[in-house]
């Protein structure tokens, strides 16, 4: 009897099964998105990461990860939320690297007790980049004449129209240098006694998840399905949790932010363009 009535109930309610919550985090890092793709960023993965969290008889939260990076702004905001929520519904946080795990990404990785990656994949670049185009000898071979005006001295800092300043690049780095410590520190205070003394680990170079693990970036290798379910059981089941989207497959608004107007997906497509060739750019620096 008691196993007939058990099969009447909906398998979330059943006390036998191990429900894990897993949210997957993918993409280039960028604080925008636009009609047809979304970039990861703290508003597109709160709805899923609150809905994660929520569930009360889980005992941790699954995060697959696949990222090279991208804003550190909102590789912070998403890193913070996590261990926000991890602390206010007392969770474990298992955080699974697919491809790479990378600058931006690797920080978001932070947020996990415990990180296991393949042995393939690609994890650290520690470190702080910008970058851009100069264009001072095209304009003049063209015979374009640039146009500036402005009050405040340094509002025209880094011009890709004008030749680079000494001063100008100084600001830059010291700039970098700052974002850089922040990085370093979080590694430290997330990874503690498990890092490996060498003098590589903050340059900014990235390994694959076997050096990665003795360097002591990660806990060590792991497939998510059999670490979760050697860990909590073969009754263990996953579940995935997505941010909700409307018809289009586009997150509601409200959600991610993303708008549906006409000026708003025309002003989308235009910046998309921009927006794709920096996450192809992101994801070609790991050879991806």
């Amino acid at each position: 009897m008691k196993k007939l009535v058990s099969g009447l109930i909906p398998k979330r309610f059943r006390k036998d099964k191990t429900i894990i919550p897993v949210v997957r985090l993918s993409g280039a890092i960028m604080a925008g998105g636009s009609p047809g793709r979304r970039s990861l960023n703290l508003a597109s993965v709160s709805a899923a990461l609150d809905k994660a969290f929520s569930l009360k008889a889980s005992p941790c939260v699954a995060i697959s990860l696949n990222s090279p990076g991208g804003s550190p702004v909102q590789s912070r905001l998403i890193f913070s939320r996590i261990r926000a929520l991890a602390e206010e519904k007392n969770k474990k946080v298992l955080i699974f690297v697919e491809d790479v795990a990378a600058s931006g990404g690797y920080m978001i990785a932070l947020a996990g007790d415990e990180i296991f990656v393949d042995p393939t994949s690609i994890v650290g670049s520690i470190g702080v980049v910008s970058g851009g185009f100069g264009f001072t000898g095209l304009i003049e071979k063209i015979g374009v004449e640039r146009r500036v005006y402005t009050a405040g001295e340094n509002k025209v800092m880094l011009d890709p129209f004008q030749p680079e300043k000494g001063k100008d690049i100084a600001f830059l780095k010291d700039l970098q240098g700052e974002i850089h410590q922040v990085f370093i520190q979080m590694v430290k205070e997330r990874r503690g006694n498990k890092l490996a003394d060498d003098p590589d680990l903050f340059s900014g170079l990235f390994w694959s998840g076997i050096r990665g693990a003795e360097l002591g970036l990660v806990d060590g290798i792991g497939e998510m399905r059999a670490t979760l379910k050697a860990r909590y059981g073969d009754k263990a089941e996953m579940k995935l949790v997505s941010t909700p989207t409307n018809l289009l497959g586009r997150a509601k608004p409200g959600v991610a932010g993303i708008g549906l107007s006409a000026p708003e997906i025309g002003a989308g497509l235009a910046s998309g363009l921009a927006e794709t060739a920096e996450e192809r750019a992101l994801w070609a620096r790991y050879g991806l």
